[in-house]
């Protein structure tokens, strides 16, 4: 997946959905950039890459793939149970997965960061 520009409709739509977990604090554009919002709440801290994704509905391993490089960004993040990186996705009518980013998979939650019930996951 190419890098491309910020995906401002989606980063857009993406800041009321941060705003109901907490206090927002976007990251300015640039080549170093590897999350686009820190969510800040009590527990946990969440840092979290806004992507505009073609195919929303594919598997998680075709997602996994298509967007190795910002996941592989998002795991330089150093984490624990207080703090979080997650990759959310938007498709051009507006539909929305999110991604919890662990070191060694990738597991579907909703909006509010909790583990989606029949979600994905990538081990």
């Amino acid at each position: 997946m190419s890098r491309g520009p910020r995906p401002h409709r989606a980063l857009a739509e993406a800041i009321p959905i941060a705003k109901a977990r907490g206090i927002v604090q976007l990251v300015m554009s640039g080549p170093e950039r590897i999350f686009d919002i820190a969510i800040i709440s009590k527990i946990p801290v969440t840092f979290s890459r806004v992507m505009f994704a073609p195919e929303i509905l594919a598997t998680i391993q075709q997602l996994a793939e298509d967007f190795k490089e910002e996941i592989a960004q998002l795991r330089i993040i150093a984490r624990d149970k207080a703090i979080t990186a997650e990759l959310w996705l938007r498709s051009k009518h507006g539909t929305w997965r999110f991604f919890l980013v662990t070191p060694n998979s990738l597991v579907e939650i909703d909006r509010e960061g909790k583990p989606v019930v029949s979600g994905q996951t990538l081990g």
